[in-house]
């Protein structure tokens, strides 16, 4: 089958760069060029004027392509660090997701903040992987705050999103602060901001309350 593949962003990246470097390779050229192959009768004078202009005309240009130069390469940086933050919570992920399959793992954990039990405490694992999917796509400008502020009011009209809240909130504060991402801190800030409306608004939903029982 064929295989309709992007290019790779180092890939976009090396080959921007060199259409600019050789831009700015041909511009500079330019007069030197000029001065192997202009006949001898050519009015130097007013060809000196005519580069006067260019010169300057180089200067931006050159300029401009210095910066997108410089674009191009914090672009390269961003994405990098994207897809690596991209694999640690990939792998995050996984890890959690065996714990949920095999009981056993669970206590290869950290223990819980408070007293609960094992199926609590896979219900509140759960929940932090709900949560940390909504900061990926808002930090990655997939989410609006507004969605996220609507998506956590009715998350937090729940017992067990609450109850992730109170034990896990404290880790999340902290390394959003640890962060060097204001988006981070952004998404700590509305999520303690709609958990404290929520408490405001009474007492949350009992996962018991969540569906009617069998008749």
């Amino acid at each position: 089958m064929l295989s309709l593949r992007r290019p790779s962003p180092n890939r976009r990246t090396v080959f921007a760069v060199s259409c600019i470097l050789s831009t700015l390779v041909l511009i500079l050229g330019t007069p030197f060029l000029l001065d192997v192959l202009a006949p001898e009768d050519l009015n130097w004078g007013r060809l000196s004027d005519v580069s006067q202009t260019y010169g300057a005309l180089s200067v931006l240009f050159s300029a401009a392509a210095l910066a997108g130069v410089a674009a191009s390469l914090w672009y390269q940086a961003r994405q990098t660090q994207i897809a690596q933050e991209a694999a640690r919570r990939d792998a995050h992920r996984e890890l959690i997701i065996l714990a949920l399959g095999d009981p056993s793992l669970l206590a290869c954990w950290e223990p819980p903040h408070a007293s609960m039990t094992a199926i609590r405490r896979k219900q509140v694992l759960f929940t932090n992987l709900i949560v940390t999917n909504w900061e990926s796509d808002f930090r990655l400008g997939n989410l609006s705050e507004a969605a996220l502020r609507d998506m956590l009011d009715g998350h937090f009209q729940g017992e067990i999103a609450r109850e992730h809240w109170v034990t896990g909130g404290n880790g999340w504060r902290v390394s959003a602060e640890l962060s060097a991402d204001p988006m981070r801190r952004q998404f700590v800030r509305v999520a303690d901001e709609r958990y404290a409306q929520a408490l405001a608004s009474g007492p949350p939903v009992s996962a018991d309350e969540y569906f009617a029982n069998a008749p």
